[in-house]
């Protein structure tokens, strides 16, 4: 028995957990500890702090408040910071409030998931082992925000081609991926069938390591600015759960999407 419960405890994801301030973080890693899911690092409410211990831990998940960020530097400075000093960490950024600006800003520096305080705390516990198990964490009204802010004129003529993945075409069915067009409609633009359009998807899932038209759409996310890129995990779309109606409180059920 005794055997079995340290092969449990080792499969705990180990989480870095850093809020605004140190009451705040206190009253975070208590709540998480109750949960007994997982192994938790409690970190000073300061970057510095933040940032020594995770090159010292090195922690399967990060889950940090937005308002730890500098200001000085933008909203998203730490969580880069971060995925540079430790790759493989995740990381988790906590919002006060779900606006566009804060989950658009969180997923470009290279975050995995977004948790806003309006949600049920039952849900925080959900959003760790899913991005510890490599999945990316959004509810439909923040996905909404990624999908828009990807249809803003200024993304698709600056795609970031430095890296050489993608050929031309592939690049050119990318953009219209993001700009949220269907199969039919990347057809009649780009003089395709529907099958090959299909195949190009398929092709460029393999290429970028992603299963979903969405992980796609986060690539050109991430890589449209012509600045910091960040490699895509394997994501999640999270919907509505069944009998919620739209704009009501959403709970977050992963489903995954194909290349139609």
């Amino acid at each position: 028995m005794a055997h079995l419960t340290a092969v449990s405890s080792q499969l705990k994801p180990r989480v870095l957990t850093a809020d605004s301030t140190a009451m705040n973080t206190q009253l975070l890693v208590e709540a998480l500890a109750r949960e007994e899911q997982f192994h938790i690092i409690e970190s000073p409410s300061d970057a510095r702090g933040v940032l020594h211990l995770i090159r010292r831990e090195k922690p399967q998940v990060a889950l940090i408040s937005a308002d730890l960020q500098d200001p000085k530097r933008g909203g998203t400075d730490l969580v880069r910071k971060v995925r540079l000093e430790s790759p493989e960490t995740r990381v988790i950024v906590l919002l006060d409030f779900s606006d566009r600006v804060g989950v658009t800003e969180a997923f470009r520096a290279g975050a995995q998931g977004v948790f806003c305080r309006t949600e049920p705390f039952r849900l925080l516990a959900k959003c760790i082992h899913c991005v510890a198990d490599g999945q990316v964490w959004a509810s439909s009204t923040e996905l909404q925000y990624l999908l828009q802010a990807l249809t803003q004129p200024a993304f698709p003529s600056n795609l970031n081609l430095s890296g050489g993945v993608l050929s031309a075409r592939d690049v050119d069915v990318v953009r219209c991926v993001a700009e949220g067009l269907t199969n039919r409609q990347i057809a009649e633009r780009l003089k395709l069938t529907e099958h090959t359009v299909k195949n190009y998807l398929f092709r460029i899932f393999d290429k970028l390591g992603v299963s979903s038209r969405v992980e796609v759409a986060l690539y050109a996310l991430r890589n449209g600015q012509g600045g910091h890129t960040s490699a895509i995990p394997s994501i999640r779309r999270l919907t509505p759960a069944p009998g919620l109606a739209a704009g009501n409180a959403l709970r977050p059920v992963p489903i995954r999407q194909v290349a139609r």
